[in-house]
């Protein structure tokens, strides 16, 4: 790109927000110019306004920069946004109705039939829904939502992809391990947590089935038909920092030999030829160790944006069985959402029509 865009964060002060931060900071497409929070946060500087839990230092710039209200007034016209469901529920059509291009990562309109629910690596056709769109009377504004997938979807349904489409996929059985970072700041208190695993995470098991269901289906007539797939999910919170752990079992439609699955993996790389600064060179990236993937080890992968597989065995129940590690605050939320937006950059869609470069 010729220039940098100027981008804004919704919920700047919040986790996925200061994720967002620490991957736009040295960015090569986009600049950060606009920062919002809550209207306790508002007309602070970033700096007073933030509790920074992240390893690398809060940029000098951000510290300095306001935080303005969560408002479309002044706000730039691409935005990334880490609200929580109910408050994205209630501001994010406000800003696409203004004519903003709004890359969310919450779950309020995911589901929703016009808006696309994207891993650029798994259906980037998908992302013609968003013309589809109108928000509010000012909707012929060119406003647009696009959302990527909850945080354990995103690195099941990218080391899948590649299975589903050289074998098709007839059943999953998956079980997560998700650590206690995806349930945000200040999170799970440590009492329930340390020394413990709570088999509870509320919508997590309905949001992990239906969303691999639409990330896998095919666009027909402007709509998504979801992938004809059976599937059952068990959710877990365990006391790990970052990083989300899934054993996943699978029926294939085809009988394949291991060393099949495992050339499915190695060749899935569908946006090598796209030069998006976010990609990571292998999507699926498998360790033949009999003890991986761990979270510690193995969550920056890629920058964060790998999914690791390991422990590729028959299974007795379906077909093959296999563990994934995915970084579920990078990957499975701010990398994924910008990963999103360098693609509709690459495809001269980011800007909602009408708006000035």
């Amino acid at each position: 790109m010729h220039s940098r865009q100027s981008v804004g964060i919704l919920g700047a002060t919040g986790m996925v927000g200061q994720r967002f931060i620490q991957l736009l900071e040295d960015h090569p497409w986009f600049e950060i110019t606009w920062l919002a929070a809550s209207d306790r946060s508002s007309g602070k500087t970033y700096g007073e306004a933030v509790r920074w839990k992240l390893d690398t230092p809060l940029p000098a710039r951000i510290a300095s920069m306001p935080v303005s209200p969560a408002t479309p007034e002044n706000a730039p016209k691409i935005l990334f946004a880490a609200l929580d469901t109910d408050i994205a529920r209630d501001l994010e059509p406000n800003f696409a109705a203004a004519g903003c291009a709004v890359i969310s990562n919450s779950s309020a309109f995911r589901m929703q039939a016009d808006v696309p629910l994207v891993i650029p690596e798994v259906n980037p056709e998908h992302l013609t829904l968003a013309s589809r769109q109108s928000w509010g009377a000012n909707g012929n504004l060119g406003g647009y939502i696009v959302t990527n997938p909850n945080c354990s979807a995103i690195g099941l349904v990218v080391a899948l992809k590649p299975l589903a489409d050289r074998f098709g996929l007839k059943a999953v059985f998956v079980s997560t391990m998700q650590a206690v970072s995806g349930a945000g700041y200040p999170g799970v208190p440590s009492l329930d947590i340390l020394g413990n695993v709570v088999p509870f995470i509320r919508n997590e098991e309905e949001k992990l089935v239906e969303e691999t269901g639409k990330l896998l289906g095919t666009l027909q007539d402007g709509r998504i038909a979801p992938y004809p797939l059976r599937m059952t999910a068990h959710c877990n919170r365990v006391a790990v920092e970052d990083g989300h752990t899934e054993s996943v079992s699978v029926q294939l439609a085809a009988k394949v030999t291991r060393e099949e699955i495992l050339a499915a993996w190695r060749e899935f790389q569908p946006l090598a030829a796209d030069s998006l600064p976010t990609a990571p060179a292998q999507p699926v990236e498998f360790d033949p160790a009999e003890d991986r993937p761990q979270p510690r080890l193995d969550r920056m992968r890629g920058r964060g944006m790998t999914v690791t597989a390991g422990r590729l065995r028959p299974c007795t129940l379906l077909d093959w069985k296999f563990t994934i590690l995915s970084h579920n605050t990078i990957r499975g939320a701010a990398g994924a959402a910008l990963l999103n937006a360098e693609l509709l950059a690459s495809q001269n869609r980011l800007l909602p029509s009408g708006a000035a470069e």
